[in-house]
Order: C-alpha cells, then sequence, then structure tokens
C-alpha cells in the first residue's frame, strides 16, 4: 500500500478508538452504575493507551516522512490530512505511553471523587484527586520543552496557536468592557425564578430541539449532572441536559448542546474517520454552542417558541416574562446559569485560577479560599459552600486544564459570527419567531463547520468573518442586552 493510505488506514483506526473512548466516558456520565467506576477508569486507560502507542508508532512516523517527500502530488484534502497528522504525531510523541494511560485513569478516578463530593460539598474529600491531576497536567506540560510556558503547552490541546498573552490580552479588554456594564445595571431589575414543571420542561426540550434540526435517527437527548454533548460519528451524536424545578436551564443547556452536535454533524462527510473529522479547536466548538445560546435561545424573538413548546407541555407563559426571565442579568453562584453578561467573569476566574495551579502560584488546599475571594472581587457574591463554588464544574476532576479559557473565547467568536450573519442574511429576528432556522444552519454549515480540523481557530474566523479574535462585537451585544435591563 502507498504510505498515504497506511497513513489514512492509521488514522481511521484511531477515530475509531476515540469513538469507543467516547461512547465509554458517556456511559459513565449518563447511565453507569458508581459501583463501575473503578472498573471503567481502568477501561479508558487501556483504552488510551493503546490508542497512544498507535498514535505514535515509529511506522506512522516512516509513513510521515514518505509523504513529505512527495507532498506535491496529494491533493489539498490529504495534504491537511498529512499536515495535522504531523503536528499530532510530533505532540504524542512528546508524551509517554506510561502518562497517557496515569492520565486517562486519574480523571476517570477524579470524576468519580467529584460527583460524592460535589453531593457532600466537602472539597476535603475531592482535593487527593485533584491534586493528582495537577500534578499529571503539570508532569505533561513538562513534555513540551518548546512551549514558552507550561499552559500554552495545555492550551495547545484545545486552542492550538492561541496562547497565554493572547489569552490574557482579550480577557482584560473584556474584563474592562463588562465592568461598567456590570457595576451600572439597575438592580430594581431583577426577577424571581419561574417555576416551570420539570414535565411541561421535558416536553418543551424533545419539541424545540426537534424544531431547530435534531432528528431522531442521529441525535440521542439524556439528562446528565453537568450537561454536555459528544460526537461519536457524524451519525452518533449525543446530547444531555438537567431539569431543576425553577427556570428553563433545560432549553437553554439542550440548544447550547445543540450547537456542539450540530457542528460535529456538518462536518464534511469526506472527513470522517480522518484527523480532520471533529471541530478545530474548543473555542470554535464553544462558538457554536454559544451562538444558539446567546443568539437564538435568549433571544426575545425566540421566547415565543420556547413558550408555545411549554404551553403544548402543560405551561403557560408570556414570551415577554419567559424572555424577561432567561435574560435577567444578576450575579450567579453557578456558571451554567449565568446571564450573558456576567458569564465570561465565571471564565476569568477559573483562568486565573488554574493558571496559577499548573505554574505553582496557587496550591490545591488553598484552591476554595482562592475562588471565593474570586467570586467577591469579580462578580460580588459571598460563596456559601464548595457545592456552589469550586467543586460546580467537572473540568478539573477530568483532567482538563487549559480548557475553561475556550468558554469565553467561544463567547466572543459567536458574537462575530452572529453579526456576519446578519450582515449577509439580514436581521434575523421574523426567522427565530418562526424557529426557521435553516438559514442559519446552512450558513454556519458552509462558513464554519465543514472545515473539521482543516483551518485553526484563528484563520478559521478570520475567513468566516474578515477578522481575527475581537472582543468588541461581543461587548457591543452586552451593551444592548443592559440598555434593555
Amino acid at each position: 500500500m502507498a504510505a498515504i493510505d497506511e497513513l489514512r488506514g492509521r488514522l481511521a483506526e484511531l477515530s475509531d478508538l476515540a469513538g469507543l473512548g467516547s461512547l465509554a466516558s458517556w456511559d459513565q456520565q449518563v447511565m453507569m452504575p458508581r459501583a463501575g467506576a473503578p472498573a471503567r477508569a481502568h477501561q479508558l486507560a487501556a483504552l488510551e493507551r493503546l490508542a497512544h502507542e498507535l498514535a505514535t508508532a515509529d511506522e506512522l512516523g516512516d509513513w510521515l516522512a514518505q509523504i513529505e517527500g512527495t507532498s506535491e502530488r496529494l491533493s489539498d484534502l490529504d495534504r491537511d490530512i498529512v499536515r495535522i497528522a504531523r503536528r499530532d504525531y510530533d505532540r504524542r510523541r512528546c508524551v509517554s505511553a506510561e502518562l497517557a494511560g496515569e492520565l486517562a485513569q486519574a480523571a476517570s478516578a477524579g470524576q468519580s471523587a467529584w460527583r460524592e463530593a460535589r453531593e457532600a460539598s466537602d472539597f476535603a474529600a475531592f482535593a487527593p484527586a485533584l491534586r493528582r491531576n495537577v500534578e499529571l497536567a503539570r508532569e505533561y506540560a513538562a513534555c513540551f520543552s518548546d512551549a514558552p510556558r507550561a499552559y500554552d503547552a495545555l492550551l495547545d490541546d484545545y486552542d492550538f496557536g492561541v496562547p497565554t498573552e493572547r489569552i490574557q490580552a482579550l480577557f482584560s479588554e473584556l474584563a474592562d468592557g463588562l465592568a461598567p456594564l456590570f457595576t451600572e445595571l439597575p438592580q430594581t431589575q431583577l426577577l424571581g425564578a419561574i417555576a416551570v414543571p420539570i414535565e411541561a420542561q421535558k416536553a418543551a426540550v424533545s419539541a424545540t430541539l426537534k424544531r431547530v434540526g435534531v432528528s431522531d435517527d442521529r441525535w440521542r437527548v439524556d439528562v446528565s449532572p453537568h450537561p454536555f454533548s459528544d460526537s461519536l460519528s457524524r451519525g452518533d451524536l449525543r446530547i444531555t441536559t438537567r431539569y431543576s424545578d425553577e427556570g428553563v436551564e433545560s432549553l437553554i443547556a439542550a440548544l447550547h448542546e445543540f450547537g456542539h452536535s450540530l457542528y460535529e454533524a456538518q462536518i464534511a462527510p469526506e472527513l470522517e474517520r480522518t484527523n480532520l473529522g471533529h471541530g478545530t479547536s474548543m473555542s470554535v466548538h464553544e462558538s457554536q454552542s454559544k451562538l444558539w445560546e446567546n443568539h437564538v435561545a435568549r433571544s426575545p424573538a425566540f421566547a415565543p417558541v420556547l413558550c408555545e413548546e411549554l404551553g403544548r407541555g402543560g405551561y403557560s407563559i408570556g414570551a415577554g416574562e419567559l424572555s424577561a426571565a432567561v435574560n435577567q442579568i444578576c450575579p450567579s453562584l453557578i456558571r451554567v446559569s449565568a446571564d450573558q453578561i456576567t458569564y465570561p467573569l465565571h471564565i476569568i476566574l477559573r483562568f486565573e485560577l488554574e493558571l496559577g495551579l499548573i505554574e505553582g502560584d496557587l496550591d490545591v488546599d488553598d484552591l476554595p479560599g482562592a475562588w471565593n475571594d474570586g467570586m467577591r472581587r469579580l462578580l460580588g457574591i459571598e460563596v456559601p459552600e464548595d457545592r456552589l463554588g469550586v467543586l460546580q464544574d467537572i473540568h478539573w476532576a477530568a483532567g482538563l486544564f487549559g480548557y475553561f479559557p475556550s468558554y469565553a473565547v467561544g463567547c466572543l467568536i459567536a458574537a462575530q459570527l452572529w453579526q456576519q450573519i446578519e450582515t449577509e442574511l439580514g436581521p434575523q429576528d421574523a426567522v427565530l419567531r418562526n424557529a426557521d432556522v435553516g438559514g442559519i444552519r446552512e450558513w454556519l454549515g458552509e462558513r464554519v463547520h465543514r472545515y473539521g480540523r482543516r483551518l485553526d481557530t484563528e484563520p478559521l474566523v478570520e475567513q468566516a468573518t474578515g477578522s481575527g479574535l475581537d472582543v468588541q462585537p461581543f461587548l457591543a451585544h452586552a451593551r444592548a442586552l443592559a440598555g434593555a435591563a
């Protein structure tokens, strides 16, 4: 076989293993009995070790060397496959199979420890697992001797080419722009939470997702403690949400996760089972979920759609009341429940804390106090217990350091993309009132989704909007929200 065929075969095998790992992780968070956690940690570690061995094998390097010597004969697609394969190969060769397995096992064990500690609001019970994840993250970062900073090595796994200093500059401009909006909001406008029966929410979630494009033959919708989305393939897309007696977070979260899964669903078919067949970065991925959350689900123009589906589920509410409830601006303890203006401040805090953990300026034992101090400084909130503070997110339990910045960068990209959509397609209020979002899906598929990993974060944003990462469209969106409060 030609080297390019050998390479493609190996990449397809690695894609299949990644899909099996995703299935095992999805099951752990959605369906697995708690007693299965120790065995699942070993299973995921075994999968990771096998994938690592296949992805770093000497023959893969030989194939790449052979192909790179005759790259002029390749198609444009194969050139991109080889380019990203070389990047991935070189990065993974820096990490031993043993460390890769330890990272996977510690992440699985950490998630189980986090769930129990979160329920008990007991950070001390989680601290040993977190400390292990931090130690392994530092060890992993140290494998990349060419990274200017340890944190840069972690960021490159989620947003290649967007370094720590770039994030710090964006977040500084963002915080400066949000501060006056946040401090000048009229507190008298705050509303109490609306009480929506869970059965009505479930009916509305199912119906609304179908109206925006979810089909039973490709999507599955479930419940988990922390809403998430996973793609096992273009034809096997998993969404979860969660329900409570107050508010309609379940609807907002479901549409958020739909944005993630739609991205994977609309990647070009020819990229499936290659190294290009997933979203290019977590920031771009988060931009897709935030576009559907912030610019669709929370839009006053979309409120009648949500009201209609809640009504069919047995709960009656006016569009104005619902829109006011989902768009009220008020400091919140919980990141996933935060309003659009204060949400990025939650991310800035997490970025500061994990940067300190990785670079040695913050000890794990001091994390709850640092968290509480940051919430007080950035949002003016006192944290009553760890369950509502430092234990609320699963990411550090899963060893996902370098992931959090993508949430705020994703907000920025979403605002840029939405601004471009309305520039090219016109104002979308009438479209949203009828949930006639086919044009939005098609635009995103053509300008963002189809490329998979062929373009990195900033080049993709530049291709879609004409400029690189930019804080100003989001700040303009935030100012409009603040003016309507």
